[in-house]
């Protein structure tokens, strides 16, 4: 090849390059503006209706009088019950998997069923958790049930992003920590869980974020649309001074607040459910926001 047509196979694969970095900023600005607008349009209709009344006070039939205390409380206690579920049994499903696991067709089917599981419908994992948690169990119409059934519902994902931030670790990781003599567990505890903690912790921000916004599988369980009290709280004055009563409290949680706003036929209602959105994503955010502070701490300290 001369240099005159070298010259225009390098500017072809340039154009070309640059094709692709336009088209993938403009699908990133789609995304974003899309975001934005949706963020803009719940703002101007719900930010009047944040305050403390509005944070504090139970659901009622009158819009001006109603709020989002039950809602918001049931939303924390729930994505509680599903992070303390979830994110230790996905973590140590990831890492047997990856480091323990012999890689025959049992484990392979295993891996297929894990990842076909990440895109089930998540109604099917509440007629699952209704079937197995609710009448098998007995676990009832509660927040136990309705964490249980989130945690099964990100499990996959936390399961996957666990094993693909292992998969990431060079293997002379492993083998150096062989050649001081470092069992397995070891090398696995001190070396493989720490370095794969940032994308491990990525996995269950992703689960997390999808969890908080479920509502199919919560009514299926039970969830109430109306509900005009607290759990019990997990701490009392007396010995054990640790209450798990909590755990069997009927609930509701903010989406499917939202949902029984948004069916009524009121303005006010109309915007009581959009200040309840910003609510929602506020919480989101702020958690998102602690597993990535979590995150940058766990690389800050590790040093290749």
């Amino acid at each position: 090849m001369d240099t005159t047509a070298l010259r225009r196979d390098i500017a072809r694969r340039k154009t070309k390059d640059a094709i692709f970095a336009v088209a993938g900023l403009a699908a990133t600005l789609v995304g974003l503006i899309t975001l934005l607008a949706l963020l803009i349009d719940l703002a101007i209709d719900g930010v009047g209706r944040i305050n403390p009344m509005f944070l504090s006070n139970f659901p009622s039939r009158f819009p001006d009088k109603a709020g989002i205390l039950s809602a918001w409380v049931g939303t924390a206690v729930v994505m509680l019950v599903t992070a303390l579920s979830a994110v230790p049994l996905g973590v140590a499903a990831g890492v047997y998997l990856e480091e323990y696991a012999p890689k025959n067709r049992l484990t392979a089917l295993i891996e297929i069923n894990i990842a076909n599981l990440a895109g089930v419908p998540s109604i099917v994992y509440g007629l699952m958790a209704l079937g197995i948690f609710v009448y098998k169990l007995n676990l009832g119409q509660s927040v136990i049930t309705a964490g249980l059934t989130l945690a099964l519902l990100i499990l996959p994902i936390v399961i996957m992003a666990t094993r693909e931030s292992i998969r990431a670790i060079p293997a002379s990781i492993r083998e150096a920590a062989f050649a001081v003599g470092a069992t397995k567990w070891q090398m696995v505890r001190h070396h493989i869980i720490p370095y794969s903690a940032g994308g491990i912790l990525t996995g269950v921000i992703i689960g997390l974020s999808r969890a908080i916004g479920e509502s199919a599988p919560l009514i299926t369980v039970g969830a109430l649309t109306f509900i005009a009290f607290l759990p019990p709280a997990p701490v009392t004055g007396g010995f054990p001074f640790i209450n798990f009563e909590w755990l069997k409290s009927p609930y509701t949680v903010l989406p499917i607040q939202l949902f029984n706003w948004v069916s009524r036929p009121q303005k006010a209602f109309h915007l009581n459910a959009a200040a309840a959105g910003l609510v929602l994503m506020t919480m989101t955010l702020a958690m998102n926001g602690v597993a990535i502070a979590i995150r940058y701490r766990f690389r800050k300290r590790i040093k290749w």
